[in-house]
């Protein structure tokens, strides 16, 4: 089976989409294209792209939409295709969770340096990488996924790159530090609050109590470590994030 990333492209234009497939083919991607909205969320739930190109304006569901049914089901890359000089239209993308935009028209190289660029920024688990199972609850490092008792659960893109550094790193400590830069960069190495929040919410998404630690364990000045085993000792959870009301806690977002 190829190991290739596998990029879906969904614009209501063939002409686009014929142009971007083989842009990307050439430069060793796996391209499927859908031709509007519904397509591309139905492909999207056939073939679990590890990236997706969505242009903004489609008749059926427009791209913005698209993404926002895709991030309910599971934590996928975007790149929004724009029109050049829509604006608003980015920003807009860009604060509902976008990882990029790319303006029509762009040069093909341009466009494969993107999503190789967003690609290697969302920490897509290297194929094989395995499934993390502990109590009732299974990670695939490789798909994305994350289950509980047999239930999809939703992670937003924050949510899951946080859960996988620690799932990729299972029963050693990751650093404050480490966690900070590969999820938010560098500039937010020292913001540990800021982690702290992001924590909380992961282990409440694995069923942990408020305020309790559950298999995110604490070692205090030093970092997180995801017990798989159960038999880690550590410090108590952190969370002062629990105390942290939700208005200003949805306001961090990632």
């Amino acid at each position: 089976m190829s190991t290739q990333p596998l990029v879906l492209v969904a614009d209501d234009e063939p002409r686009i989409t014929k142009l971007v497939a083989i842009a990307l083919s050439e430069e060793g991607f796996r391209v499927v294209t859908a031709n509007g909205g519904e397509q591309a969320l139905q492909k999207a739930e056939e073939v679990r792209p590890d990236i997706v190109l969505l242009d903004i304006v489609m008749p059926d569901l427009d791209g913005i939409e698209v993404m926002r049914q895709l991030r309910e089901r599971r934590p996928v890359p975007v790149i929004l295709l724009t029109a050049k000089g829509s604006t608003a239209d980015k920003a807009k993308g860009l604060d509902l969770g976008a990882d990029d935009y790319i303006a029509k028209p762009f040069h093909p190289d341009e466009l494969a340096a993107r999503v190789r660029a967003v690609i290697r920024r969302s920490g897509g688990a290297e194929p094989g990488a395995g499934v993390i199972k502990f109590d009732d609850v299974e990670i695939d490092l490789e798909r994305r996924m994350v289950t509980r008792g047999g239930e999809l659960v939703q992670l937003s893109r924050t949510e899951w790159l946080l859960l996988q550094h620690l799932a990729a790193n299972a029963g050693k400590v990751v650093l404050h530090t480490e966690l900070l830069t590969k999820v938010w960069g560098p500039e937010y190495r020292d913001d540990l609050q800021y982690l702290r929040v992001w924590v909380s919410r992961v282990r409440r998404k694995l069923g942990a109590a408020p305020g309790e630690p559950g298999r995110i364990r604490t070692f205090q000045g030093i970092g997180y470590l995801l017990d798989v085993d159960g038999a880690t000792t550590s410090a108590p959870a952190d969370d002062a994030a629990s105390h942290i009301g939700e208005a200003q806690e949805a306001a961090l977002i990632g």
